[in-house]
């Protein structure tokens, strides 16, 4: 048998949801006997969700987790079947099940842990020692999982030493901007070096601050990529390849038998397991397979913010967002975002007035709840802000205005929204970006009062360009909210130049110091005036304390804030 019909399930589970993940998986595997499939992948710890963190600790969880793959063995019949789990026997191991005809064969467990960035396998995770070959129709393939394959040197290649014609990869591949195209060129030049075809199944979906984009591949034994999965949705990718290209394309590369002579020392023998034959396959109408397009880079951006609201909110039992409308491009943006995760019925805007608040402001929040037919709401917050004032006034007495009665807007606006979110069960969507959670820009309960920040991994010039991405095939974002000079309207002709240089500048600043880590001279080098980059440097070091109480949001760029770039609070350290 020359062909293999393959699938790649990609799927969104939830982590802890075991009953809807086993539900996923067994439609997806109705589906891959349906279309006659011989193989189908899904993504690393589908039965548990991805990533699991702390619950990993729990026994409860692994038992639950193991007998959910015993309800699985029996439904997978006249088909192999490749899914992951976590297996506990001495430790406990992020691992893959490959179970053919309702029986499990083997288990691969995950040989290379990330311990950077986002991810944390070493806390939890025994690093896999195991490694075998399966046969199905006298096709050699071999299983990882998701890190184990981006390194030249680990288990693909000894797969691909050992004979492996099929390298199979289940992953759970956050997304980050440039990140799907990064992948890609990395899973090609797997293939091309090891002269095999790769399948790749990655998740798909929204888990707390990460969503992951999907985008599952198969590429053939020359580094080209002949099928792709929808990026951003779940989908189901069936690929007819034929395996005999392999063969012609190691009889004609003497990289593999040079690489072999030189590199045999590092690499080892595995056994070769052989899997039960089954009946003759039937005859079977030639697929052809997806190659869905990658998409531009903003619109993979602006997907996954979609991506990440919608799952965040249902996931964790909402139904219906609470936004507070300023008619500022922040708002606006966020505004945009829920309504295309969760449907303009879901979302309320709220416009709260003060008596700083300019006419256009007002005029332009509720343009932008009628573009998008959503509920609007007008809440003046002076009654409360005066209370406040009134309150305070002996504490205040003899003392001139600053940031705590700019700061007491915000907070009144927060109390509001909060008390909504309380009495409807709406859950409130903050409206912060990541310039201004980098230097301190944002209230503490107030503007950052909320259940999620939807924007609070996007820079603010990252903003202006998804905004004019939304209004690229229609307006839905009034025009002016995009043109004006943005401002919190705390004060009197407040603008936010008044407090920090311009976006341009403290964009590239910021990328700088938070993305890059570099030095403060490094940064001078870059052509920045000594004091401004003195002063961000100093705002982003003093407000760690502010971030650490923010809501989580999406995860965007290739460094945000949380999980990605962990700092004490209490640091004397001097960067400058």
């Amino acid at each position: 048998m020359n062909n293999l019909r393959l699938a790649l399930a990609q799927i969104n589970t939830t982590v802890g949801d075991f009953e809807g993940n086993f539900k996923k998986i067994s439609t997806c595997i109705k589906q891959a006997q349906g279309v006659k499939a011989d193989l189908v992948l899904f993504p690393e710890l589908a039965i548990c969700g991805y990533p699991p963190e702390d619950l990993l600790l729990k026994p409860d969880f692994m038992d639950t987790n193991l007998e959910y793959l015993e309800k699985l063995k029996p439904l997978c019949r006249n088909l192999t079947v490749i899914v992951g789990y976590v297996h506990t026997n001495d430790d406990i191991y992020n691992a893959a099940a490959i179970i053919h005809n309702g029986k499990q064969y083997g288990t691969y467990k995950k040989f290379l842990l990330p311990n950077y960035g986002v991810f944390d396998e070493e806390r939890y995770f025994k690093r896999g020692f195991n490694e075998a070959i399966y046969n199905l129709f006298d096709i050699p393939f071999g299983v990882s999982i998701c890190e184990d394959i981006w390194y030249p040197v680990g288990p693909p290649e000894n797969q691909a030493f050992n004979g492996a014609k099929l390298l199979l990869n289940i992953s759970a591949s956050p997304f980050h901007e440039g990140k799907t195209r990064e992948r890609e060129r990395m899973l090609q030049t797997r293939a091309a070096d090891d002269v095999a075809v790769v399948a790749y199944c990655n998740l798909v979906g929204g888990q707390d601050e990460l969503v992951f984009d999907g985008s599952s591949l198969i590429i053939n034994e020359k580094g080209e990529t002949i099928a792709r999965a929808e990026s951003f949705a779940e989908d189901f990718l069936v690929a007819d390849v034929d395996m005999t290209g392999v063969f012609r394309q190691r009889l004609r590369d003497p990289r593999r038998r040079k690489g072999k002579s030189e590199t045999e020392n590092s690499l080892t023998t595995v056994p070769t397991i052989q899997l039960d034959e089954l009946k003759t396959p039937s005859a079977k109408k030639t697929i052809v397979s997806a190659i869905k397009p990658i998409k531009e880079s903003i619109e993979e951006i602006y997907l996954a913010l979609v991506q990440g609201t919608r799952d965040y909110v249902q996931k964790n039992g909402f139904r219906k967002v609470l936004i507070g409308l300023s008619g500022g491009i922040d708002s606006a943006l966020t505004a945009v975002i829920a309504v295309d995760a969760l449907g303009k019925d879901n979302v309320v805007g709220v416009s709260m007035p003060s008596r700083y608040s300019s006419d256009h402001s007002k005029d332009d929040a509720r343009e932008l709840a009628q573009n998008l037919g959503i509920q609007y709401d007008v809440i003046p917050i002076e009654p409360v802000f005066n209370s406040f004032l009134d309150t305070l006034s002996s504490q205040f007495n003899d003392t001139a205005p600053n940031e705590a009665e700019e700061n007491l807007q915000s907070r009144s606006r927060g109390n509001i929204l909060m008390a909504l979110s309380n009495k409807f069960g709406w859950m409130v969507l903050t409206t912060g970006n990541k310039s201004e959670m980098a230097v301190g820009y944002a209230t503490l309960y107030g503007d950052m009062a909320g259940g999620f920040a939807v924007i609070k991994d996007v820079p603010k010039l990252l903003v202006y360009e998804l905004c004019e991405y939304k209004n690229r095939n229609q307006e839905v974002i009034p025009k002016n909210i995009i043109t004006k000079e943005p401002s919190a309207e705390l004060r009197e002709n407040q603008l936010d130049s008044d407090s920090l240089p311009p976006y341009e500048v403290l964009d590239a600043i910021l990328k700088a110091y938070v993305e890059e880590d570099r030095r403060f001279e490094e940064i001078l080098d870059l052509g920045f005036e000594t004091d401004t980059v003195k002063r961000i440097i100093k705002l982003v070091n003093r407000n760690e304390y502010k971030r650490r109480q923010a809501p989580p949001g999406v995860k965007v760029t290739s460094k945000a804030f949380g999980k990605d770039r962990r700092l004490p609070i209490t640091n004397r350290y001097k960067t400058d």
